[in-house]
């Protein structure tokens, strides 16, 4: 169904993903990952996450005219973006990853959303369905989940078909991932789960450790069906980062969920004292995050005021997101020479916000996360950017003036 036309667009699309990701200039980027996974005292590595974005100036680059041809162009240009635009410390890969293959449905409850327009990635409300967790707990059921052992089979067959004597689609893994207040704010919005913890508290502790039993269950699944992969180089781990590490191994027969990185958070927990998200909501998280061999913790959430209390007692903790609304000052005294990244969020509104991009707030921005920082091996993710005013030019500005205050 592709076009001679369309595919010679895509196959030279392949080669240049393999000369780019086989560059020297690529392979020493590696080297400076291993060293920065190691703990190596390497300089800050910096990743734009793209994907929330890429409609803004991506879409009217496509070539091709077919429509399964251009879903093609478009995973080509994604891999190699970052690469080419914005020169940051993405790694261009010398394949075509195909992850697993799984659906997971939280307590078996249908997730209902109104949004402005069909095709929007903001503007939409979550309808409850569930507003007094004691009338409405019989909702509550283990959660439905499916592993599709074939279609990541099928998908890198397909790919090899099309240009695999160019460049080779292969299994990859990736981070475990488990949101669980995301998941409950799906099903009954922040202020009746709020409200549950005074109206009917164990019930919340019930329904919350309930969910972060069936997450184990998928995880051991996955695990038994030998579907878990290496994650020490290039995989995606989430929130913007990669797995390397020197840490899990990465030439195992079967990997257990002990030997690859895996994720959550606790977002919707913001506002929530310290004594109340260690009672209500940190035995649940705890016990998910203990599956993984590696944890990477948080998303947009302050983490500092539950620090000390919950999250310094994970004890494979390796990186923790520093968010903008984070203490930076407070966080970069707990981690200054500890093995554990300092995930830095700066504001999404320094690029996101504005047909310009405003220098001066950025280099301020950034010379404040490094002083605060002093002592720690840095990340920096930007994330949570929706729109850049078609203007690629202000991302890899961005990337420049971040380098210039290390």
């Amino acid at each position: 169904m592709i076009s001679s036309k369309d595919m010679i667009r895509l196959r030279d699309l392949a080669k240049l993903q393999m000369e780019l990701a086989t560059s020297d200039e690529m392979n020493l980027l590696r080297k400076e990952w291993v060293r920065h996974g190691a703990f190596q005292n390497g300089r800050p590595m910096v990743l734009i996450e793209t994907g929330t974005f890429a409609n803004d100036f991506l879409l009217q680059r496509l070539a091709c005219e077919g429509e399964e041809a251009r879903a093609l162009e478009y995973m080509f240009m994604m891999n190699m973006i970052n690469h080419l635009e914005f020169k940051d410390d993405f790694i261009v890969k010398p394949y075509l990853p195909v992850g697993i293959n799984y659906s997971f449905k939280p307590w078996d409850i249908d997730v209902e959303i109104e949004r402005y327009d069909n095709s929007a990635l903001l503007g939409q409300h979550i309808v409850s369905q569930v507003s007094d967790l004691e009338m409405d707990f019989h909702k509550f059921q283990k959660s439905a989940y499916q592993i599709d052992k074939q279609a990541p089979i099928d998908r890198m067959n397909y790919l090899n078909e099309l240009f695999g004597e160019i460049i080779p689609a292969k299994r990859a893994g990736g981070g475990l991932y488990a949101s669980l207040t995301n998941n409950l704010v799906h099903v009954m919005q922040m202020e009746h789960m709020f409200l549950a913890m005074y109206d009917a508290p164990e019930l919340l502790k019930k329904v919350l450790d309930m969910l972060a039993d069936d997450y184990v269950s998928l995880f051991k699944d996955l695990e038994r069906e030998n579907l878990l992969l290496s994650t020490t180089e290039d995989e995606w781990l989430c929130q913007g980062s990669l797995c390397f590490t020197d840490e899990l191994p990465n030439n195992l027969e079967h990997y257990t969920t002990k030997d690859i990185w895996g994720y959550t958070d606790s977002q919707e927990t913001v506002g929530v004292s310290a004594e109340m998200f260690e009672e209500f909501y940190f035995p649940s998280i705890k016990k998910v995050s203990e599956t993984y061999g590696l944890l990477s913790y948080g998303c947009c959430e302050a983490i500092d005021p539950f620090w000390e209390r919950c999250i310094s007692t994970l004890k494979n903790l390796k990186k923790v997101s520093i968010s903008a609304w984070c203490n930076e000052e407070y966080i970069g005294e707990q981690l200054s020479g500890k093995k554990i990244v300092y995930l830095r969020k700066p504001s999404p509104n320094l690029i996101g916000v504005g047909t310009t991009l405003d220098e001066e707030a950025v280099r301020l921005h950034i010379k404040k996360t490094m002083a605060a920082a002093k002592g720690c091996t840095i990340e920096f993710a930007q994330r949570d950017v929706y729109q850049i005013n078609h203007d690629v030019g202000k991302v890899g500005r961005f990337v420049e003036l971040i380098r210039e205050q290390f």
